[in-house]
């Protein structure tokens, strides 16, 4: 209550670290629209198993210790991400006071498997019709964008052909965004199939770094990714890149099927908000955790750098009362601790 949600959006939020579809769905037990609202739009950032194999193979490659706290911090900053969103929602859009938290009980019954079979069909049944054509759909759509155009004398390559079409041509345009994340276009290309669904992300990085049919836990892959380098020598994938990468899969476009879900739930008005704010916020994130940290780190080594020179000077130098070469010496001095020494 203290960040804005009802007692029973509890519920749906779990049901998001499955998959955020029918978690979306489940919002349908609030009574209060603004509830349902604010549900769905924390939803996503509950990570769906659908990213778990990205999380897998990023984890395996490039943090060879302390693999499942890294994992779970990723998890956890999914939830940090969640509680302040809902807080902001509740001092901006929803500054409306929430209903209290009152939960009727039913008189509980053991239910039989008849009633049980005909609810489970029919929910499963409403689910395929209104998600299944929305995947279908945007799967259709990546993979035109990933054959063409046409082109025969760069067929030859699957991953020169994949660099040269349509979605090849995205992945380089939006470089120019990204790279200040510490992403190249590769990685963009990855992202921009992530749309559809989240599974098709390490498929891709299969077919764009030369390992075909590769899985979370493909060694080949592995090697690959640590293998990378830009032209002037500099490795793609460091442990910093791919904590970030990890974290921008985690808070971008959720997937087509979680759109359409909200879209139905509370309108297209939402379901555009959620477009553009988990993807403005995954760019935050990632670029806060790459270019701070970086900045964090060049700035520490220069100053301890400093501070080590500082101190060898202060051992080596002599004061500029017993330098032989005082007469001559066109340096000024400076006030320290241990007297007046050359200034360099």
């Amino acid at each position: 209550h203290k960040i804005g949600l009802h007692g029973k959006s509890f519920i749906p939020l779990l049901i998001g670290f499955g998959c955020n579809v029918p978690a979306i769905m489940a919002t349908r037990t609030l009574e209060s629209r603004r509830d349902r609202i604010m549900t769905m739009l924390i939803t996503p950032f509950m990570s769906c198993s659908a990213r778990l194999p990205v999380y897998i193979l990023l984890v395996s490659a490039f943090f060879p210790v302390n693999q499942g706290l890294i994992l779970l911090s990723v998890y956890l900053i999914g939830i940090l991400l969640a509680i302040g969103t809902s807080f902001l929602l509740k001092k901006t859009l929803f500054a409306k006071s929430s209903d209290p938290f009152v939960m009727e009980l039913p008189p509980y019954r053991m239910p039989t498997m008849r009633n049980t079979t005909i609810h489970m069909w029919g929910k499963a049944g409403q689910y395929l019709k209104k998600m299944g054509t929305i995947i279908l759909f945007a799967s259709i759509l990546i993979w035109a964008l990933g054959y063409f155009p046409l082109n025969r004398t760069t067929m030859a390559d699957e991953t020169e052909h994949l660099e040269n079409s349509y979605i090849g041509q995205i992945g380089k345009a939006i470089e120019p965004v990204i790279r200040p994340l510490g992403f190249d276009w590769k990685m963009g290309v990855s992202i921009v199939t992530g749309l559809a669904a989240k599974e098709i992300v390490v498929s891709s990085m299969g077919i764009l770094y030369h390992v075909p049919d590769a899985e979370e836990n493909s060694q080949s892959l592995i090697e690959s990714l640590q293998q990378q380098q830009y032209s002037n020598g500099q490795k793609v994938f460091t442990p910093l890149v791919a904590y970030g990468f990890m974290l921008f899969i985690l808070i971008y476009f959720p997937c087509m099927a979680v759109i359409a879900a909200i879209r139905k739930e509370a309108g297209w008005k939402w379901a555009l908000f959620t477009i553009f704010y988990t993807t403005g916020l995954a760019w935050l994130v990632s670029f806060g955790v790459y270019q701070i940290i970086v900045v964090a780190l060049v700035g520490a080594i220069r100053f301890c750098y400093r501070k080590l020179k500082a101190l060898k000077k202060d051992e080596s130098c002599s004061t500029c009362d017993t330098c032989p070469l005082k007469d001559s010496c066109a340096r000024k001095p400076v006030k320290k601790k241990r007297g007046s020494c050359c200034s360099s």
